[in-house]
């Protein structure tokens, strides 16, 4: 009985353990071949291939919910993924004695602060670790850490399980815009009551994300709006048409002299930023290494983050 054991564990590959993770987390062998940059029948003869070599049936295949993890293929996630963090701190370390900090990393952040600030700072993070690459993934929903959709996720809220290294990132505020042509065409707005008959730029309700992006509703119920979209990008460009009123983060509308504040003492909403990292990439020096040098860069903007300076700092180059 051991020696077969043994035998099957023989035949286990880590790069067959490899294809089995980016089913697991992406749970189509479509999106896995992608990610792997491979075609189709490739990763199914690897997770086949590893099936055999343990013995076991690690997927139930549906059409409607497509490749899910059996008990043992459960069993098995955590350990391969203990393994697949370990041999990238390893080569981590090893590279790192010959070429300095290197390998890749991918966040996934909110969309504005993604294209407006986090690309804008992970360009100069990137100068200084010139063998280290990443991908900023600036997208209007959440990214799921579970299934490493990113190394990195910067969020509205925090999140409510899992094993996580999780710390508030910053407070942010958003504010009241519209632009001159737009003030100079409607009737003048002096108060909150005045904001009654004027036309809103807001989120699609339903499609929300999350509820911290509703604040229309808070401040204004029942507030008019014609046009709805799901991405904040989208808000502030039709703000700029000079159609509607808009509120919108501070750090993205507030450096541009086409728009202006509305109310600012009266509609004024905080909310925050939360970085989050799988607690198995602790051990990964890039991951550690770029968290640190975002919140380093978030307490150096807190003046753009908050509205109160229009110009985005950076932290001296070494």
């Amino acid at each position: 009985m051991d020696m077969q054991k043994n035998s099957r564990l023989d035949q286990v590959k880590w790069d067959d353990l490899r294809f089995f993770l980016e089913v697991a987390r992406t749970r189509t062998a479509t999106a896995a071949a992608r990610r792997l940059g491979v075609d189709y029948t490739t990763v199914s003869r690897r997770v086949r291939a590893l099936e055999q070599a343990l013995g076991a049936l690690l997927f139930e295949k549906s059409r409607a919910t497509g490749f899910v993890l059996t008990v043992e293929g459960q069993h098995l996630l955590g350990h391969a993924e203990t393994l697949e963090s370990t041999l990238q701190a390893a080569c981590e370390q090893v590279s790192g004695t010959r070429l300095g900090l290197s390998g890749h990393l991918r966040i996934g952040c909110t969309e504005s602060f993604g294209s407006y600030f986090v690309t804008a700072q992970m360009s100069r993070f990137l100068e200084r670790y010139p063998h280290i690459s990443a991908d900023i993934l600036p997208v209007p929903h959440f990214v799921n850490l579970s299934r490493r959709e990113a190394d990195i996720a910067i969020t509205l809220e925090r999140p409510e399980r899992g094993p996580y290294v999780c710390s508030k990132l910053a407070d942010y505020r958003l504010r009241l815009y519209a632009s001159p042509e737009y003030l100079a065409a409607h009737p003048p707005i002096e108060t909150r009551d005045d904001l009654a008959g004027h036309p809103f730029i807001t989120y699609v309700e339903d499609l929300a994300f999350s509820p911290k992006l509703l604040y229309l509703n808070d401040l204004l119920p029942g507030a008019m709006s014609q046009l709805r979209s799901t991405s904040v990008i989208a808000q502030y460009q039709a703000a700029l048409q000079g159609r509607a009123l808009a509120i919108l983060p501070c750090f993205l509308a507030g450096p541009d002299p086409r728009l202006r504040e509305v109310l600012p003492e009266q509609v004024d909403v905080i909310r925050q930023f939360w970085l989050s990292y799988s607690e198995d990439l602790r051990k990964l020096k890039r991951i550690t290494l770029a968290a640190e040098y975002l919140r380093a860069c978030a307490d150096l903007n807190s003046p753009l983050l908050m509205g109160e300076a229009a110009e985005m700092r950076y932290l001296p180059a070494d």
